[in-house]
């Protein structure tokens, strides 16, 4: 699974700190936090036709993130929501967009860590981007990597910050091994998530998804489950072996850049009998009418 370029985004303005500059024009300092050591939180938010999907619950999830990185200075969610507003406008985007939201530390009078050399407030980057659902429809394959996701007490998941090493050495190893995506264990070997997404296994009808003790707590994966629950589908949150894996009839990844995508491999063999299942399907009906009644209107 390769991202290609779409034409469409080569002249797209990109908003720093409110100005809107040309993508080969847009820069940050090489003294802001995100260079000098990933300080920063984001979000991936989707825009489905004038609406962005669940955005309240983003914004809330970067100012959870950005509070427990110590930042002095949050924006509100006015000036969030009025920074990706222009952004839009400006580049006449009403629909199938994905945007990267992205707030840093901000600069530093100095390089170094020391959090306290940052005395000029955040770094907000708007990138929106002509974006459809990254994945293949008809399912992905994945392997087990041996790049182990943190533990809270090492690097508390929830926090969901631009430090994504362990995602990229973790998808290096997928692509070294001609797969899609890699799937990530915690230390315990119990199931995190992928490398970019949320993970759901189906078995004899009842939906599970591992604890949020390894992995962010995902607005996509809340999404489902609370789908499951309206809609009377056993559901339940719990640790996950990698023999459930296996025995597993379905089994789906959940995330913003590509919505619900079908797991058809894990380690060679074959999830179910290797095609979509039908309450995968389902599921990811019900989420297609979720977004058209769950977004928030950020252009009028």
């Amino acid at each position: 699974m390769l991202q290609t370029f779409d034409p469409r985004n080569k002249d797209i303005l990109i908003n720093i700190n409110g100005v809107l500059a040309p993508r080969d024009e847009a820069r940050i300092s090489p003294f802001d936090s995100l260079v000098q050591g990933g300080d920063g939180v984001w979000e991936g938010l989707r825009l489905y036709d004038g609406k962005v999907f669940r955005l309240n619950a983003h914004l809330d999830r970067l100012e959870s993130s950005a509070k427990a990185m110590g930042f002095s200075e949050i924006p509100t969610k006015e000036v969030l929501i009025e920074a990706i507003q222009a952004t839009l406008r400006a580049n006449k985007m009403t629909d199938g967009v994905h945007i990267r939201l992205t707030l840093s530390r901000g600069e530093k009078i100095t390089s170094g860590m020391d959090p306290r050399l940052n005395q000029s407030g955040c770094t907000l980057i708007v990138l929106a981007e002509w974006k459809a659902p990254v994945y293949d429809s008809t399912g992905i394959r994945l392997m087990t990597s041996s790049v182990r996701r943190f533990p809270p007490d090492c690097l508390d998941p929830n926090i969901h910050h631009n430090n994504l090493a362990q995602s990229i050495l973790a998808k290096i190893q997928a692509n070294t091994a001609g797969v899609d995506d890699a799937l990530m264990l915690d230390v315990h070997g119990f199931v995190a998530e992928t490398n970019a997404t949320h993970v759901f296994l189906i078995e004899k009808g009842v939906v599970s998804t591992p604890t949020t003790h390894a992995c962010p707590e995902g607005v996509t994966r809340d999404t489902v489950l609370q789908i499951c629950r309206d809609n009377k589908i056993p559901c339940h949150v719990d640790d996950l072996s990698l023999t459930q894996v296996y025995r597993a009839d379905e089994m789906f990844c959940t995330g913003t850049m590509g919505e619900i995508t079908p797991v058809i491999e894990v380690d060679g063999r074959s999830i179910g009998d290797g095609e979509i299942g039908p309450l995968s399907q389902h599921i990811g009906r019900l989420f297609q009418e979720k977004v058209k009644t769950a977004g928030d209107p950020v252009l009028s």
